[in-house]
């Protein structure tokens, strides 16, 4: 999801045969699947918990999935993917 990349599409053309250099990016149309493209981003995805929502829900986070979506952030840094993940969840809070 982060850099488009078809990677099932990728995938299922390498299970039944072709090699990456065969198979056109197609994002740039111009060089082969294989080509690594440069990242100069990087990507937060963090969970958004709803226990106010759910006043009967035991909030005690454990091994089982208890989050009720999430949000991808974007930026330079981590730190500013971070930031705008937290701001990006809408929980009210103005600081940590």
């Amino acid at each position: 999801k982060a850099t488009g990349f078809p990677i099932a599409r990728v995938g299922a053309k390498l299970a039944v045969g072709y090699h990456l250099h065969e198979l056109p990016n197609d994002i740039t149309k111009t060089t082969p699947a294989s080509f690594e493209p440069v990242l100069d981003y990087t990507v937060v995805k963090i969970p958004r918990f709803a226990f106010e929502k759910f006043s009967e829900v035991d909030d005690t986070l454990g091994v089982q999935m208890k989050s009720v979506g999430e949000v991808m952030a974007i930026g330079r840094t981590f730190r500013s993917a971070w930031q705008k993940g937290f701001r990006g969840l809408e929980t009210d809070r103005t600081g940590w």
